[in-house]
């Protein structure tokens, strides 16, 4: 293997595949095709991958089965859905099993590379000045993808640890839903509006056994994390 960004691409429409393929090989990446979803977690757990590309309706174990198997393994590393499929409950599903963005095709390709570059750089290149927050009885580890309170440890995903640290790093103020979807997300279209709220959700719940935490909704506006006393 180089040293370029390695993706383990699963698509099981071979023609697709390797257009993809080819085409993110030629902007720079290191690519590994499966054609369903057993050979995809049986390449995962043999290479260091940077991101994954996972096709949702794939044969043997579907994209759904495999994002919640990589997730158990790796709370960090990007993961993006493809599907063929409109129906919004999918796409949430997605997000609840771990997904950190959705591409419904036939998308372009160069917006797959833009989506990728945002992933990338966000995942290897953030250095936060600050790292360690403590939020009411929890302790947040920002570098380590953690939520501590007493014996209790959450993992976090990438992107739940970059959602928690805007409102950490704002506590008592309002921060508006575009201030946290473009630099997360890339944009602030609907889904990805929508998919802020099923991660705003998954923080209430890490976040529920301390009840002075409180992650306000503030309508049309955007969140806001309060402590109460």
């Amino acid at each position: 293997m180089t040293n370029k960004p390695l993706i383990l691409l699963a698509e099981d429409d071979e023609n697709l595949g390797n257009v993809i393929k080819d085409y993110l090989q030629i902007c720079g990446y290191e690519i590994i095709l499966a054609e369903e979803g057993e050979a995809a977690w049986r390449l995962y757990q043999t290479y260091k991958f940077d991101l994954c590309i996972l096709d949702v309706m794939m044969p043997k174990m579907d994209g759904f089965t495999l994002a919640e198997k990589i997730r158990e393994k790796n709370q960090q590393i990007p993961i993006l859905f493809l599907t063929a499929k409109s129906d919004k409950t999918d796409k949430l599903t997605g997000f609840k099993t771990g997904a950190d963005d959705y591409i419904t095709k036939p998308f372009n390709i160069e917006e797959l590379v833009l989506r990728i570059e945002v992933f990338l750089k966000r995942s290897k290149h953030i250095s936060p000045k600050r790292s360690v927050f403590e939020i009411g009885n929890y302790v947040f580890d920002y570098s380590n993808l953690t939520l501590k309170t007493g014996e209790s440890t959450q993992s976090l995903t990438q992107k739940e640890a970059d959602v928690l640290k805007i409102l950490c790093t704002n506590t008592g103020n309002i921060i508006k839903r575009e201030e946290i979807l473009l630099p997360i997300w890339g944009n602030d279209d609907y889904f990805s509006g929508r998919s802020l709220d099923v991660f705003i959700s998954k923080l209430r719940k890490y976040l529920r056994q301390d009840s002075k935490i409180e992650i306000q909704n503030v309508h049309g506006v955007g969140f806001k994390l309060q402590l109460k006393h």
